[in-house]
């Protein structure tokens, strides 16, 4: 039994590095989306005015035409590409869920992070938690202290990027559904004006 319970110590103790890794990598792709979210967060400030005049142009337009989209930005492209495929509404439909798709792919990316980072931090709490305790049980209070610090570090850098990526995907989710909506709705406005 001593020599089972000595393999599983030593599993445990040799996944403690990748673990560590992984939460450092996890820190740093979760820092990374947050510089991306908060420039896209500042480009869609400014495109928000535009998106509501169009918007707008359409909802008052008996006829609206792609002419009359003077506005610049993602949504004015999306609606420009609609007016590409005719309102046809199968190519529009087509589109609107390759958007959706893209939208679903990129958001995926935090979901898994908020998802894996606190299996990581916990995992990265309790692998240095039997060097401690055996730390504490010898008397020796340096290594206990040492691997305690670690198994909170890891916590603590778990939680943060987990959220982060909460964060991240919440917002983004919002932005993306009112992106589709808005699409939608140009869609159903346009074909029902024929």
């Amino acid at each position: 039994m001593s020599m089972v319970t000595q393999i599983l110590n030593w599993i445990s103790a040799s996944l403690l590095l990748p673990v560590i890794v992984l939460l450092l990598a996890s820190l740093a792709a979760a820092l990374i989306s947050l510089g991306g979210f908060c420039a896209t967060y500042l480009s869609l400030l400014q495109e928000k005015k535009k998106r509501a005049l169009l918007l707008a142009k359409i909802r008052n337009s008996v006829r609206f035409s792609e002419t009359d989209i003077e506005e610049n930005g993602i949504f004015a492209d999306h609606v420009r590409m609609l007016f590409s495929f005719g309102f046809d509404q199968l190519e529009c439909e087509k589109y609107i869920s390759e958007i959706e798709q893209s939208y679903e792919k990129e958001l995926e990316r935090s979901r898994f992070l908020a998802k894996t980072a606190p299996m990581l931090g916990l995992m990265g709490t309790l692998i240095p938690m039997g060097p401690a305790l055996a730390g504490l049980a010898g008397g020796d209070i340096a290594n206990m202290a040492y691997n305690m610090q670690i198994a909170f570090a890891t916590t603590v850098v778990g939680c943060t990027v987990a959220g982060i990526a909460l964060l991240i995907n919440s917002v983004k989710k919002h932005w993306y559904i009112e992106e589709i909506t808005n699409l939608r709705y140009v869609l159903d406005r346009q074909t029902a004006g024929r």
